[in-house]
């Protein structure tokens, strides 16, 4: 009888327990899953450095780097040296790098020019020239095509634009093809072949608005990270102004400024701009990225033209002198830099150098690769 007692006790006080426990849980439905409430988010300051996605995954949206630049390794070079019949740029330590067009005042290029011929200025104080390059090098280049639903009609012009300039290159330039509406799509990564870059140029999805800002800057970001060239560009098409960058025009350039910056080159599809007002401020934004970096900006009246801008374009890449020289005020100054170039040569009048109006010094790391760089084609 005792041993029943005992029994009986141990019985009711599990019973007692297990109904306590099922009284203090929360009631589930049947095979669902038991989740917590997510505190919640905080608000987004996009002047804080922010997460981001990587660029190179096919068609996932870029949203535009933040504001503040990372500090990046530099590819700083030095005078191309012949090899047989090949150029090496061989990299260097804390040198600045202009890459310069000159022309007259009829606006046509000037070629043949001699490294005695030319003057830079940091900040108003005079530096020495320590290389200088006249040769069609290849570059890295990223072609950002509008994606937005105001370029129905005018896409195949856009693809075949920059299809163009892809032909009238150097044979070992590589390029990404960018395409843009309220996000950013990295459609081909960094690549030589013709048929990958069709491929990205095809995918035009015809809707959404125009971050032009945020392509930009996240282009820009695209190149520091996977260029192989040292000489960049950008090429822009579009039809219209940014109506939805988180970044600023102003944003846009110092982030380009601080990457080293590609030289921007722009072609504003506007010759059927809605508005006048439309057209003054994508042509404002375009000409700003453009001459702020050393590029240019162009406004064809019609497709019928587009075939001579481009070439001016790629005439106008494969004609630069880079100019090279070692600041003489420490990188970890900071602070944005003034630069200004001048040329003078006999036999030629007032001379034009078209090149980048600053940029951001960096701490720049002891590097010491080589690139190999193939001459320039015969014509």
């Amino acid at each position: 009888m005792p041993d029943m007692v005992s029994v009986r006790w141990f019985l009711r006080r599990w019973v007692i327990l297990a109904a306590a426990l099922l009284l203090a849980a929360p009631l589930t439905p049947a095979g669902a899953q038991t989740t917590q409430t997510p505190p919640p988010a905080p608000p987004v300051d996009y002047t804080e450095r922010q997460a981001q996605p990587p660029l190179d995954v096919d068609r996932d949206p870029i949203p535009s780097p933040d504001y503040e630049a990372p500090i990046l390794p530099q590819k700083p070079g030095t005078p191309l040296a012949k090899s047989g019949n090949l150029y090496t740029l061989e990299e260097n330590v804390n040198e600045v790098l202009l890459n310069c067009t000159v022309v007259d005042q009829k606006n046509r290029l000037v070629k043949g020019l001699k490294q005695s011929d030319f003057q830079v200025w940091e900040d108003g104080v005079p530096q020495t020239i320590v290389s200088f390059v006249n040769q069609d090098v290849p570059v890295s280049m990223g072609i950002l095509v509008d994606d937005s639903g105001s370029m129905i009609g005018k896409r195949d012009t856009a693809n075949q634009a920059a299809l163009d300039l892809i032909h009238d290159s150097n044979p070992g330039d590589n390029a990404f093809i960018v395409n843009f509406n309220q996000n950013a799509y990295l459609d081909t990564a960094l690549t030589s072949n013709l048929y990958d870059l069709q491929a990205g140029l095809a995918r035009f999805d015809d809707r959404g608005m125009t971050a032009l800002y945020d392509a930009v800057a996240a282009s820009a970001d695209e190149l520091a990270h996977h260029a192989t060239q040292p000489k960049q560009v950008l090429l822009i098409i579009t039809d219209g102004s940014d109506d939805a960058s988180r970044l600023t025009l102003q944003q846009a350039v110092e982030r380009v400024q601080r990457l080293g910056g590609p030289v921007v080159y722009s072609i504003g599809l506007l010759y059927d701009a809605i508005s006048p007002e439309d057209a003054a401020s994508a042509r404002n934004a375009l000409e700003t990225l453009s001459s702020e970096t050393g590029g240019l900006a162009f406004f064809p009246r019609s497709p019928d033209d587009i075939d001579q801008v481009v070439a001016q374009i790629a005439l106008d890449i494969r004609n630069q002198y880079t100019i090279g020289y070692h600041p003489t005020r420490s990188p970890s100054l900071g602070g944005f830099r003034t630069v200004q170039v001048e040329a003078q040569a006999r036999h030629y009048g007032t001379l034009i150098v078209r090149t980048t109006k600053g940029y951001y010094p960096r701490q720049i790391p002891q590097m010491h690769e080589t690139a190999q760089v193939v001459p320039a084609r015969s014509h």
